[in-house]
Formats: structure tokens, C-alpha cells, sequence
């Protein structure tokens, strides 16, 4: 079976390293971007299996990169999980609306992050 890769697009270096942790033990290729305006090239370049997404980014916000994911013929199919540390109903609304398949909030715990990729993945 070929690596499964995820693209993690966070700028919190604990959180980062939290799940790269976690899904690197799981068998994960793990790569990280931290800059919302470069996001969309990161994705186009490493061509991940699923992209978990922060909402809050430096320079672009996750609904913006979710929407640009959602507009382009290559990445539109991409399962995306998105981050946040605001769980408000209009948060997660948002992030439906614009094409999110999972919405979860920080803190969030090592087995429901595991849980929610590989069930994204199959």
C-alpha cells in the first residue's frame, strides 16, 4: 500500500507537532504549511490524500483556502477537515456551506483525530 499523505495547514507549532505525531505513528507522510497565501500551491505541489485545515492562518483564512480548494478542477475532491478554536454554530455552518467534509474544534483529543482521518480516507 502506498503512503497516505496529509497536508496539515496550521500556523501553532504545538498543534502541529501534536498531529504529526499522532498520524506519523499511524503509518501518515506528514507535511505542513503554515502561510495561508501560499496554501493553494502547497496543496498543487504535494498533492495530498486529505488536508487538515486551521481556520485562523497568517495572510488568508482557512474559509478562503477551503473555498479556493472547492473552485479548482484538482483539488475540489480533496477530503478536508477543518481546525478551530472557535466551535460556534456559525463556525461550523461556514465551513459545511463551503465544502468542509469534517469540522472539529481545539483542544480536540489524539484518538478523535485519528479516528475522524482514517474514517475520511477509508
Amino acid at each position: 500500500m502506498d503512503e497516505r499523505r496529509v497536508l496539515l495547514i496550521e500556523d501553532e507549532p504545538n498543534i502541529i507537532e501534536a498531529i504529526r505525531f499522532i498520524l506519523s505513528r499511524d503509518g501518515w507522510r506528514v507535511d505542513t504549511h503554515s502561510d495561508g497565501n501560499t496554501a493553494m500551491d502547497a496543496v498543487l505541489r504535494r498533492g495530498p490524500d486529505l488536508i487538515i485545515l486551521d481556520v485562523m492562518l497568517p495572510n488568508k483564512s482557512g474559509y478562503d483556502i477551503l473555498n479556493d480548494l472547492r473552485a479548482g478542477d484538482d483539488t475540489r475532491e480533496i477530503p478536508v477537515l477543518m481546525l478551530t478554536a472557535r466551535g460556534q454554530k456559525k463556525d461550523r455552518e461556514l465551513a459545511e456551506k463551503l465544502g468542509a467534509d469534517k469540522f472539529m474544534t481545539k483542544p480536540f483529543s489524539n484518538g478523535e483525530i485519528l479516528a475522524t482521518v482514517r474514517e475520511m480516507v477509508g
